[in-house]
Parts: C-alpha cells; sequence; structure tokens
C-alpha cells in the first residue's frame, strides 16, 4: 500500500469544447478515454491504458462569463479534507468550493495557496492502493512546476501544509532560482518566480511522452501551440510548453529518440 498523503493523484481539465479536447490529448498524448457522467454532469475520465488519471468536463458558465480560460487543475491527497481546508484558511490562502462529498468515488474542496495559484484537495479510500509509477512512465504527469509570486514563501506554505521537502535548487541567472520539491523522498516539481509576461501564479503539469519530437509534431498538427522549447533541461530529458487549442496551458517531457 502506498501512502499518497501530499501527492498529486489527479488532474482535471475544464474547457469549453469536452469533444474537442477528447481528440487533442488522446492524439497527442495516447491516452484512451471512459466515459463517468452521473445524473445532471458529463464527465469523461482519461486513461492511460486501463489506469484513470484524469478528469474532463465542461467549464462552468460562470467561469466562462468571466473571460476564465480552460484549464488544469491538480487534486493533492490528504488524510482529511475538512481540516486541510482550515489549514490552508489559517495560513493565508483560499477555499474556493468548500469540502464536498462525490458520491462512490471521495471528497475534495477547490482551493488556492496565499498567492492565488489554484489547486484542490481530494481524499479517497481508493487513492491509498495506487502503486506510484516509475518515474518518465510515459502518459503520466511526471513533474508539477508552480510559478509563485515569491516561490520562497510558496514552499514554506507547502511544507506547512503538506510536508513537502526541498530538494537541489538550480541558478537560472536572470530568472533566479528554480528549488526542485520532493515529497516522500522522491523529486515531485518544481518552484521559481514568475516571470513578468505571466499574469497571475500558476501550476503547470507536464505530461511524460515516449517519442518526445513526435508529441510536438502532433502538439503543432492538432491545432495547440508551443510556448517555450523545446529546450532541454537537468538530466537529459527535453520539455515544451504550450497551449491547447483552446487555450489550457499544458506542458510535456521526454527524451528525443
Amino acid at each position: 500500500m502506498t501512502d499518497q498523503q501530499g501527492r498529486f493523484v489527479w488532474y482535471e481539465l475544464m474547457a469549453h469544447d469536452t469533444e474537442a479536447a477528447k481528440a487533442f490529448y488522446t492524439k497527442v498524448v495516447g491516452w484512451s478515454t471512459q466515459d463517468a457522467s452521473v445524473p445532471g454532469m458529463a464527465y469523461t475520465m482519461f486513461t492511460d491504458g486501463k489506469t484513470p488519471l484524469g478528469g474532463l468536463m465542461a467549464q462552468p458558465e460562470d467561469a466562462r462569463k468571466m473571460g476564465a480560460p480552460p484549464s488544469w487543475i491538480g487534486y493533492v491527497a490528504v488524510n482529511d479534507v475538512d481540516a486541510a481546508a482550515e489549514r490552508i484558511k489559517r495560513l493565508g490562502g483560499t477555499v474556493h468550493v468548500p469540502p464536498t462529498d462525490i458520491p462512490n468515488v471521495g471528497r475534495f474542496s477547490v482551493v488556492a495557496d496565499p498567492q492565488n495559484a489554484v489547486f484542490a484537495l481530494f481524499n479517497s479510500p481508493n487513492t491509498c492502493d495506487a502503486p506510484l509509477p516509475e518515474p518518465g512512465t510515459p502518459g503520466r504527469i511526471g513533474w508539477h512546476e508552480l510559478s509563485a509570486a515569491d516561490w520562497q514563501k510558496a514552499f514554506a506554505f507547502y511544507s506547512e501544509l503538506f510536508g513537502w521537502q526541498k530538494g537541489d535548487a538550480m541558478d537560472m541567472g536572470a530568472t533566479g532560482t528554480y528549488q526542485i520539491f520532493s515529497v516522500g523522498g522522491q523529486a515531485a516539481g518544481g518552484m521559481m518566480n514568475k516571470p513578468p509576461m505571466v499574469p497571475v501564479p500558476n501550476w503547470l503539469y507536464y505530461i511524460n511522452v515516449a517519442d518526445f519530437d513526435a508529441a510536438v509534431d502532433r502538439v503543432k498538427t492538432g491545432g495547440g501551440q508551443i510556448l517555450n522549447g523545446p529546450m532541454q533541461v537537468p538530466g537529459g530529458d527535453w520539455i515544451i510548453q504550450g497551449k491547447d487549442p483552446q487555450g489550457a496551458m499544458f506542458a510535456l517531457v521526454g527524451q528525443k529518440t
């Protein structure tokens, strides 16, 4: 049994056109989809083989009217959603969706850190049984990156909340420090101060792909946009950061073949 406390365990895309989003990500990443709709709400699961790893739903109408773009959100496993949501408020964060039950699935809450980067809390009896994939496994989310207003204050928040630990730190010159964080001794992502052109602090999720160049080509032919990269990162992997055809930010990471 794996202790998932403090780990990202689920990822959800809110899109304007769910059928178009399905077509894009299944083509680019190789995911499959499975209908998981419930009465009153259409919901699709993205799967890697038979393993569910994320969800897809229509962006709420009120968010669209406010001009919010489609986006991905990551869910972090906690032992007690209600207690974690209260702690977030005490630490200066915000609870956007209060702790809510999903029948026969679990309990969740949508929250933001004190710098307004949005993420979610999740608890389910199923998450503790899911084995951790090997690092770099194609089709899985392999890296979690926070662009913060002040990464040091952000790290203090997440460390207090989830027990994340500091890993290596890299000097990126004018961009500043890139601080790797680990969960349970395994590197899980990085934090940095956001560039001036990035409007708000945010989380970005890197999807592992088997053939990097081929996946980048599929992004372009599928109507996506490459914003940064391709670039090689320490360790030898290559990355791109981009937007899907509806404007949701995502990233790819993998080896060139």
